[in-house]
């Protein structure tokens, strides 16, 4: 395999090209970054050392230079806008310099195939998917992805490289959304979808991080953005045709009056904070928020769960309950079982795959986790019941009887306080 010893950064001044930037640099890699121009280089630079809290081995260029810089690097990461016409031309622009280093895409869903269609057979054969998590220098998890003309010495080289930069790799089908993602925002927008319903702080209350997430789902879209989470569900939903990525309407008019979630301070998205840091809550029907504290009373069930000892007596509560909430829960969480592991045989090879990505990327307890807490077979029995379908892995473990979940990096103790 190639040695990688220097790296060039496409995008340098971007938040993933920053961040990027602080992962392979602060690994001890040579890195140079490319803006439109030094300064904005120079800025992405100051944001990657930042992040670091230290000095890092990078140097700064424009894309002007773009030949010089690129003529002896090993690995060169593009993280410009997701947008396919903006990638594409980059390509054709790195191609014309003869480069022969492996260029990577960090794009979190679009066609990897795509992207180096009509470029050069050795250009694709040195081309592949890199998508790391927003931010990378706190988020571990990556996807790394292939199309089907990616040389395999290409794939194992990147595969070595990100493990040695501390990422935690998931090889990924180029399918739209790849894992992470595909799996991620499905809940993501179907927790949207249902506050329409039952209320912005009532989804988020009844999801919160006793759920096994670290941010409750719209609290999450907030900071994601909600420009952001609509170029995603909206790519999804036209390769898929999933109403499940059916941007929900008042979504979309919220967008439209510049409520854009956390990065627009004084509009907001589903939550605002004004300025003493008073939260309020987004009313989908009218656009209008009112106080956090006058909609979101204390849940006697989300109580319930959070008082239980341990995870399988949490997970037996959510699944044996009459209460209203309990039925919610177990739709959005069946969901995000069935839809998951779904998915292995498509997207990845392995249940463990969606584990790892769910539990590295998203910081959300793998969904073999749930099967083993609520019971293989009662996880059968209750998708039937939801008319949900039964992934493969998850019928098998409901014959054999052996656990599902197998990451033992990622444990109950990390998602739960009942980690028993």
């Amino acid at each position: 395999m190639r040695t990688i010893e220097k790296v060039v950064i496409l995008g340098a001044n971007g938040a993933m090209g920053s961040g990027s930037a602080a992962v392979f640099a602060g690994a001890g890699i040579p890195t140079v970054m490319l803006a439109r121009t030094i300064d904005k280089a120079e800025a992405g630079k100051a944001r990657a050392e930042q992040l670091a809290k230290r000095a890092l081995p990078i140097t700064c260029t424009s894309y002007d230079d773009l030949g010089d810089a690129v003529r002896d690097a090993d690995f060169i990461l593009e993280a410009v806008a997701e947008d396919m016409a903006t990638k594409r031309g980059l390509f054709a622009m790195l191609e014309r310099t003869h480069t022969t280093a492996i260029v990577a895409s960090v794009s979190s869903g679009l066609s990897i195939a795509g992207m180096c269609q009509g470029r050069s057979p050795a250009f694709r054969e040195r081309f592949l998917g890199a998508h790391l998590f927003n931010p990378p220098t706190a988020i571990v998890g990556c996807e790394l992805i292939p199309h089907a003309g990616t040389d395999p010495e290409v794939v194992a080289t990147v595969d070595a490289l990100l493990a040695r930069v501390g990422r935690e790799v998931v090889r990924c089908s180029d399918t739209p959304g790849f894992a992470g993602n595909r799996v991620g925002f499905k809940v993501l927008n179907e927790v949207a979808q249902l506050a329409e319903q039952h209320g912005v702080a009532f989804m988020d209350q009844l999801l919160g991080p006793h759920t096994g997430r670290a941010l409750p789902p719209l609290a999450t879209i907030d900071l994601v953005g909600w420009d952001v989470h609509k170029a995603i569900v909206d790519h999804l939903y036209l390769h898929t045709l999933d109403p499940a990525f059916a941007l929900p309407a008042y979504v979309q008019r919220g967008i439209e009056r510049g409520h854009l979630g956390r990065k627009t301070r004084d509009k907001g998205g589903f939550f605002r904070m004004d300025k003493d840091k008073r939260q309020f809550v987004l009313d989908p029907a009218t656009g209008e928020y009112s106080p956090r504290a006058e909609v979101a009373p204390a849940n006697a069930f989300v109580e319930r769960m959070q008082a239980a000892t341990e995870l399988d007596a949490m997970m037996d509560l959510v699944c044996t309950s009459a209460a209203m909430e309990a039925a919610i829960l177990r739709r959005v969480l069946l969901g995000y079982i069935s839809y998951g592991l779904g998915l292995v045989g498509e997207v990845v090879t392995q249940a463990r795959d969606i584990d790892r990505i769910m539990g590295f990327g998203f910081h959300w307890a793998p969904p073999s986790m749930l099967v083993d807490a609520i019971g293989a077979a009662r996880t059968v029995t209750l998708l039937d019941k939801e008319q949900l379908p039964v992934p493969a892995a998850v019928a098998s473990a409901a014959q054999s009887g052996a656990p599902l979940h197998a990451e033992p990096a990622l444990d109950r103790a990390r998602f739960f306080k009942q980690a028993a």
